[in-house]
């Protein structure tokens, strides 16, 4: 990611996308995350066309009336924390970031959300 050293080993995946969907910016993590779909070759190209029904349909919502979306995910047995964001450059909408968190497998309810940097996945294996 362009200028910002501090998120290149983030241990969480951040993906930039424009008001279109089309990726502008990953960081390490969101390269590993997306190896199987070409990892940083993914960016110039569209999110939209990475995400199955109806994720494709909700980030299309996200993309035409910006606002926060939260979930979580199971994939292979690890849990994650989804927040897809809108930001901003002077005031107008530019897109969304999408944060990707892994969370401890020992996670039974959102009131155990209480971590240390302990407690995330290592980032380690990330070109």
């Amino acid at each position: 990611m362009a200028n910002h050293d501090w998120v290149k080993e983030f241990p969480a995946a951040i993906t930039v996308m424009d008001t279109e969907g089309v990726i502008l910016e990953m960081n390490d993590k969101s390269a590993v995350t997306f190896s199987s779909d070409g990892g940083r070759e993914l960016i110039g190209k569209n999110s939209l066309a990475c995400h199955p029904e109806p994720s494709r349909t909700k980030l299309q919502q996200l993309l035409q009336a910006p606002k926060a979306n939260l979930y979580t995910i199971e994939k292979a047995g690890v849990k994650k924390l989804i927040c897809q964001l809108p930001w901003h450059r002077d005031g107008k909408f530019s897109g969304i970031v999408e944060l990707s968190i892994e969370l401890p497998a020992e996670l039974n309810s959102i009131d155990d959300l209480r971590l240390t940097i302990d407690d995330f996945p290592s980032t380690r294996g990330v070109k």
